[in-house]
């Protein structure tokens, strides 16, 4: 009987083994849940907390006009009579999907009365919507302002008079300023507009040559809004003034980043050096310095 006593001490002790590492699975079983509950948790608390990078706003034109259609002939002829091209001279750019533009110039010789020079030039810029820069509406609006300020600074510009326009675009100033050159005095007229996320920026000017006075600032600017409502339109058919296509392009743009405020590749006209075109009159030999 004392030797039986020990053993069965020793039978109860192994018995009670498995039970305590029962115990001690299910207590690390249930430790292992908790941590990973809470990483789940925390994961989806991190998940909800991270808002969408916003988007910007597509571009409303994905296209220029042909620049030289932009102005309809019949206005062509009324602002500058006796134009050398009818159909305009493209200017240079390099790339016409966001540059483009044209101008027409011509000398009307009236005789002994003297001769009318007038220039038109029309510019326009396009921007694409980029999720870096903005939308295109947005870096056009800068473009416009920053067109108004330079032309506001145009080199040996006098009596510069600024004006919002309405009925012209989104965003129009018309600039009117006077401008001696070729040794004659010249009335100029410089409409900035806005269409979405294009800039069109006219310039009408005109002076009176061998006695003939100088056209009046109101003409010259009455001209300029004719035909910057033109041009505006031309963006919206998108095609040209004289053949319209009826629908406005509203394809988004490809985020490509064209330059901003960058302009055609083209000499400033208040700086133009072309050679002289001589014209004859019943009384005198009229020699004209063409200039924008």
């Amino acid at each position: 009987m004392h030797r039986s006593a020990p053993r069965l001490a020793r039978i109860l002790a192994c018995a009670a083994v498995p039970v305590m590492l029962v115990v001690a699975g299910c207590s690390s079983d249930s430790d292992d849940k908790e941590k990973e509950g809470t990483g789940s948790s925390a994961s989806a608390s991190s998940g909800a907390s991270e808002k969408p990078e916003p988007t910007v706003a597509p571009a409303k034109f994905a296209s220029l006009p042909d620049p030289c259609k932009s102005i309809t002939k019949k206005t062509i002829t009324s602002l500058v009579p006796s134009a050398k091209t009818k159909n305009g001279t493209a200017a240079a750019s390099s790339d016409t999907a966001y540059r483009a533009g044209c101008s027409w110039n011509g000398l009307d010789d009236n005789g002994v009365k003297g001769s009318q020079y007038r220039w038109l030039d029309v510019a326009f810029t396009r921007f694409d919507s980029d999720q870096a820069l903005g939308s295109g509406a947005d870096r056009a609006q800068q473009d416009f302002t920053k067109q108004v300020t330079k032309t506001k600074a145009a080199e040996g510009a006098e009596k510069i008079v600024e004006k919002a326009v309405s009925g012209i675009g989104e965003q129009a100033s018309l600039i009117t300023y006077d401008l001696t050159k070729t040794k004659e005095d010249f009335e100029y007229a410089t409409a900035v507009t806005r269409t979405g996320n294009v800039v069109i920026t006219l310039t009408y000017n005109g002076a009176g040559y061998a006695g003939a006075k100088t056209p009046s600032a109101a003409d010259i600017a009455k001209g300029a809004e004719k035909a910057a409502k033109e041009a505006v339109a031309a963006v919206a058919q998108g095609t040209g003034a004289d053949k319209p296509s009826g629908k406005a392009t509203d394809k988004a743009d490809d985020p490509k980043k064209s330059g901003s405020g960058s302009s055609l590749d083209k000499t400033d006209d208040t700086k133009s050096d072309s050679k002289p075109t001589d014209k004859k009159t019943s009384a005198r030999k009229t020699t004209v310095k063409t200039t924008s």
